[in-house]
């Protein structure tokens, strides 16, 4: 077995946010938690104790595992990093919130079917019971292994931003893509092949905790199809 190291980062300041619902953000391929959630985070900590966490080579997790995992592997690492957390509020193997992009909601949906008694309820944003196919996943860790993560920059700005985003929000988009451009090449290569392995299509009735499930329209790796399987499948999503 080949548990990932996970870093977490609190973007929570209150005094008080013990006394808050525990809320764990993931990220996706390619960012970190500070620039993909941090924005939005701040709207969120007067509700809940807000904690977003890193991929291997990504952000701050310097930490890139000599072996490959797989989703059920990532989401054991997130879970100790978690649980650890629930420690120190004194809420040992307590229950949490979850909300993630991407590869974060793949662990998501891996976390809602490991740990049905521990995640209350979810938001699961751009991503699929099983996202895009292998080739698609090759393809991608050939281009990273040659080239590095720099080369997914243009493609990523395509596929990431909606029409008009990058007029409207350059600062934002500057900062995601740097965060592209500073990934680990290996660390981004484990992470695809651990999408390219993973498929829960056949388990999401086994799924019980409230899902909502969120599509961008224009997105075509992550397309609406995918969300509203989810939504459709699980026993109480929309």
């Amino acid at each position: 077995m080949s548990v990932p190291s996970i870093t977490a980062l609190r973007l929570t300041g209150a005094a008080h946010r013990a006394d808050l619902p525990l809320l764990v953000l993931g990220p996706s391929l390619g960012t970190s938690a500070s620039t993909l959630w941090g924005r939005c985070a701040k709207g969120l900590t007067d509700v809940f104790d807000v904690v977003a966490w890193d991929l291997p080579g990504h952000g701050h997790n310097h930490a890139v595992p000599e072996e490959p995992f797989t989703m059920a592997e990532l989401a054991q690492g997130v879970l100790r990093v978690v649980d650890e957390i629930l420690e120190q509020r004194d809420q040992f193997r307590g229950p949490f919130a979850y909300a993630g992009d991407s590869v974060g909601a793949s662990v998501g949906l891996q976390l809602l079917l490991d740990q049905p008694d521990r995640v209350t309820s979810a938001v699961l944003m751009c991503t699929g019971a099983r996202i895009g196919d292998r080739s698609m996943w090759t393809g991608r860790i050939g281009q990273v292994s040659v080239s590095g993560t720099p080369v997914m920059v243009s493609g990523s700005a395509e596929r990431w931003f909606g029409p008009g985003f990058l007029e409207r929000e350059p600062k934002a988009a500057s900062e995601l893509l740097h965060a592209l451009q500073d990934a680990d090449d290996q660390g981004y290569i484990l992470v695809c092949q651990a999408l390219a392995d993973f498929d829960a299509r056949e388990r999401l009735g086994e799924i019980e905790a409230p899902v909502l499930a969120v599509s961008g329209a224009t997105d075509t790796v992550t397309p609406p199809d995918g969300l509203r399987e989810i939504a459709e499948q699980v026993k109480d999503g929309r």
